[in-house]
């Protein structure tokens, strides 16, 4: 099959030299291969590029794929500017990390070449929505790619909360918080405090406590259909908060619930030739390497 990307959009982290020299790599390897290329205006890229910028928004409105300079946390952002119109996301990394953004600087031309080509493997990936009432009232959905995260928000004492799935009661936590983490999250997070790593294909939802009181409240995982609602109690006259994939936060206060479920739109990524991601396990955890392994 062969890939049909007429417009292209460029993002990157931003206020890094070595950000501006590869989106300007990327754009002129596009320009000659006739893709219409737009940037995001944040970037400030020069007149002398040929690219014309655009907001963010209007970028994602546009483009039928969106290339992302940096690292994860750039592709996360950029997830949250595609999300109400889930367009392809391709991650180059100048990170550290980079379980997302997995195409090298020096392989970036071979295989953006090769995706222009219909050369890649494209990946759906699970999507959460969450919404926050507070003081009784709903306030607005965000969505997030990696995770929903409800913890106290100073260094005070703990929290302690209850946590409902489909209407049935979990548990009580007395905790620093809890990750409700999806499978492109269960690396992230979720992974520090404990929890399973989930293979990104699968329908599934980890709830992860944030060192728990009680040893025995154990990381768990539901399927990715469930509801997920967080019942504020006691903060012990300390703060509390909801993260989105540490993009947008909101406080609250006893009383407060936050509601997580699977959004219906999923998140697509496009990877280069040969993507394995247990390779990418092995690499970035340091894990063993066999003799069968590169």
């Amino acid at each position: 099959m062969t890939a049909r990307f007429a417009t292209i959009g460029l993002m990157g982290r931003l206020a890094d030299p070595q950000v501006l020299e590869m989106v300007g790599r990327l754009a002129a390897e596009l320009g000659g291969a006739q893709v219409t290329v737009y940037a995001d205006e944040a970037l400030a890229l020069p007149v002398s590029s040929g690219v014309q910028l655009l907001p963010a928004k209007a970028l994602a409105e546009k483009a039928d794929l969106l290339i992302v300079v940096g690292g994860d946390g750039t592709l996360l952002k950029a997830a949250h500017v595609v999300a109400a119109r889930p367009i392809p996301l391709v991650g180059v990394n100048l990170g550290r990390l980079g379980f997302l953004a997995d195409i090298t600087p020096e392989q970036v031309q071979d295989d953006i070449r090769a995706m222009l080509k219909g050369e890649f493997t494209r990946e759906e990936r699970l999507l959460l929505e969450a919404a926050p009432t507070r003081s009784g009232k709903l306030e607005g959905t965000v969505p997030a790619l990696n995770d929903v995260v409800v913890h106290k928000s100073d260094g005070g004492r703990l929290i302690e909360f209850e946590t409902w799935v489909d209407g049935h009661f979990l548990c009580a936590y007395r905790a620093d918080g809890i990750v409700v983490a999806t499978p492109t999250g269960s690396t992230a997070y979720a992974l520090s405090g404990g929890g399973p790593i989930l293979h990104p294909a699968m329908d599934a939802i980890a709830l992860v406590p944030i060192c728990p009181h009680t040893l025995g409240d154990r990381p768990l995982v539901v399927a990715g259909g469930s509801r997920i609602e967080i019942r504020i109690g006691d903060t012990h006259g300390g703060g509390a908060q909801v993260t989105w994939d540490g993009q947008h936060a909101e406080s609250l206060k006893t009383g407060d619930r936050v509601e997580a479920h699977r959004a219906v739109q999923r998140i697509s990524f496009i990877h280069p030739r040969g993507y394995d991601y247990y390779r990418i396990l092995r690499t970035k955890l340091h894990w063993g390497r066999g003799s069968h392994t590169g």
